[in-house]
């Protein structure tokens, strides 16, 4: 029995682009209650990194698929397919890494390789949508000799941050200060730049500020305004805005501001024509504003959900749904007086009539660093199977 441990270095969220970093340790266990221990032979083990598209066949029409592209030696057990077994199609993949061939381990000896790949900066995010579902995940397989191969996954996320791929290095990086004391690989560099290339580019996109003012009017006249300060941000940051009633001619007497996605089936695929696109709500602020002068609001954008993208079949929008009811006539209320010693009370309208009408306002959702990402992330960073 030989058991297989492996750990992500950083955590289970990386931007596209980014180096991934895994732990893969093989461990012989030194059981107490066994009277005889014997050495273990693995034939070999390999690693390699896909992505699987999943669609809903009730939303999505994909092309056939081409059967001449068929491999033959995928069916067979002892050939390393990433992809075996699972649902949907592997729409990428990169070049399999061996870590070792014919490997002993003694009782209680353990060995670790570390696996080094550079995700692709042209792929889909990570997204589980309602039509369409995009899955990243590291896969490692190991076998014994004769024996059927035997794979451990580790899913992980991935974020995508456009202009990143034109992204060139400076060219005075080799003048830049340095530590001749350390000794740091090169691809570690380059990993570092990015990651730090992506949150100045992030910061410049969502720290611009300006003064967003709307009229909220219907049919029958104005209502109020309202302000926002900005329309980019990151996931993880808080949309806030505020309304101000006081100068509107109509009543206001509720309203409701959700935070969406819409989930839309490119025209080609769509199992339909005309086919409507899919809405989530993920933060949801309700509030009664009658007789109120002004009102605000914050919807947290959750580290869990995925920023904007747009792919050849799929397109994710982000926008604000404001819904607001409005009086038709006078919402004043009665004043109501008992006996003079009695206190005086106030109390509604029974009746009145209404109006309701929505608003949408698209804004654009980014990715964060995905260091922050990974404290709420769904996924762990260690994963094991026994073989």
């Amino acid at each position: 029995m030989i058991e297989v441990l492996a750990k992500l270095g950083r955590g289970p969220v990386f931007l596209a682009g980014e180096v991934l970093e895994c732990v893969i340790t093989f461990t012989n266990p030194l059981s107490a209650s066994s009277t005889s221990a014997s050495s273990e032979m693995l034939a070999w083990a390999s690693a390699q990194i896909h992505c699987q598209f999943h669609t809903s066949e009730n939303r999505v029409a994909l092309p056939p698929s081409d059967g001449s592209k068929h491999d033959v030696q995928a069916e067979n057990e002892t050939v390393f397919v990433p992809n075996r077994g699972e649902r949907g199609q592997c729409i990428l993949s990169t070049p399999p890494k061996i870590l070792f061939c014919d490997l002993r381990l003694d009782p209680g000896e353990s060995k670790s390789y570390s696996y080094c790949e550079t995700l692709p900066i042209d792929g889909p995010p990570s997204f589980r949508g309602q039509s369409v579902k995009y899955v990243y995940k590291l896969t490692i397989g190991c076998q014994r000799v004769n024996s059927p191969i035997k794979l451990l996954r580790v899913p992980f996320r991935v974020l995508v941050l456009h202009g990143l791929k034109d992204y060139q290095s400076p060219q005075d990086e080799a003048v830049a200060p340095s530590n001749p004391f350390l000794e740091e690989e090169e691809g570690l560099k380059k990993d570092s730049r990015l990651a730090d290339l992506a949150t100045e580019l992030l910061m410049v996109a969502t720290s611009r500020r300006s003064l967003h003012l709307y009229n909220i009017s219907n049919t029958r006249g104005k209502v109020g305004t309202f302000c926002i300060f900005k329309t980019v941000y990151k996931i993880g940051e808080d949309v806030i805005g505020t309304f101000n009633f006081s100068e509107g001619d109509i009543p206001c007497l509720q309203f409701s501001v959700s935070l969406q996605t819409e989930e839309s089936i490119q025209e080609e695929f769509q199992r339909r024509r005309g086919q409507p696109g899919s809405f989530s709500t993920h933060a949801r602020h309700q509030e009664a504003c009658l007789h109120t002068a002004q009102s605000s609001f914050s919807l947290p954008i959750p580290l869990s959900s995925t920023p904007g993208f747009t792919t050849n079949i799929v397109s994710l929008k982000w926008r604000l749904h404001f819904e607001f009811v409005t009086s038709g006539e006078s919402a004043g209320t009665c004043l109501v007086r008992g006996n003079q010693s009695e206190a005086i009370t106030w109390t509604g309208v029974e009746q009145i009539e209404v109006d309701t009408f929505s608003w949408d306002l698209p804004i654009k959702v980014l990715p964060t660093n995905p260091v922050l990402a990974s404290y709420v992330s769904q996924f762990s960073s260690t994963n094991s199977i026994t073989i």
